[in-house]
């Protein structure tokens, strides 16, 4: 059984690029468990909580249970379910979930091939991220569950798609004469610069092309940012920013002022972000409503 393409090809539910990370995230909790408890089971009332933080703060602006996903990763023989009546899942409901005492846990079979080559951890968790989420949020979903990757396995392994233009950063850097779309921040060290990345508006996970029309020069602050839903680009190219993002220090208020700014760049002759790109991200990354536009 190959699991590396059984985890490439979970059963979504998609529709027009709408994003449902709802069995990625489950399974990366799961298999962050299995990582500190090979013969543990999640009692779904235990993890209940976990599993809704993780939805609201990696999902779209939607919110959903994690009844669902707890459910339904069952279909790709990847999960099992128990409750206290036996073997089997009891549905979606949230109440039937906890009055049962529904427990899940990776299947034998699959914990059994971890067991046997501990590598495949790592290779399956990177298929995870690779396919749902953007790079710069890899590291950080890794530490909100918990789970350690091993250094030898930390390359691209998904082939389910063909590989990234690896000229695509250059081209956006310098349609955006390298500075930040946002806040203008162009640093350098001698002739290099440095802080400055190519941001995908509509994800590469989600069939964003590596196109000019579908990047952004970013900083690293305000590309993660972007990838947070915390930044986004409304109509006429105008800056967005969350009403769900706080903060008193200085950093932070500089965030707050970019509502309604215009984006710079990028330079004359270059096509600016698609609508349809711009679309995607405000549909489904960026988080609640945006502030009004900041008056100087």
């Amino acid at each position: 059984m190959d699991w590396i393409e059984r985890t490439a090809q979970l059963r979504q539910w998609t529709r027009s690029g709408v994003r449902a990370p709802h069995k990625p995230l489950l399974f990366l909790y799961a298999l962050s468990r299995f990582q500190q408890d090979a013969d543990g089971e999640l009692r779904y009332s235990a993890v209940e909580q976990d599993l809704r933080r993780l939805l609201a703060e990696y999902g779209p602006g939607n919110r959903t249970t994690p009844a669902y996903p707890f459910h339904h990763l069952v279909s790709d023989g990847v999960w099992e379910v128990r409750t206290e009546r036996g073997t089997g899942s009891p549905g979606t409901g949230v109440r039937e979930l906890r009055a049962t005492g529904a427990a899940g846990r990776l299947t034998p079979e699959l914990r059994a091939a971890l067991r046997r080559e501990p590598s495949l951890l790592s290779r399956m968790t990177r298929v995870l991220l690779d396919l749902n989420f953007p790079p710069s949020l890899h590291g950080e979903l890794c530490e909100a569950v918990d789970l350690e990757l091993e250094e030898a396995e930390t390359g691209r392994l998904s082939a389910a798609r063909s590989p990234r233009d690896r000229r695509m950063r250059e081209l956006v850097l310098t349609a955006y004469e390298y500075q930040c779309a946002f806040c203008g921040y162009d640093g350098r060290v001698g002739a290099v610069p440095v802080g400055l990345e190519a941001a995908h508006v509509r994800w590469w996970a989600f069939d964003g092309p590596d196109d000019i029309d579908n990047g952004l020069c970013l900083c690293s602050l305000h590309h993660k940012l972007f990838d947070k839903g915390v930044l986004g680009i409304g109509d006429g190219h105008r800056i967005l920013v969350s009403q769900s993002f706080v903060g008193r220090s200085a950093a932070a208020r500089d965030v707050i002022t970019l509502a309604g700014r215009p984006v710079i760049g990028p330079q004359p002759g270059v096509r600016p972000i698609a609508a349809a790109h711009r679309s995607w991200h405000t549909s489904q990354v960026f988080h609640g409503s945006p502030r009004p536009a900041v008056t100087v």
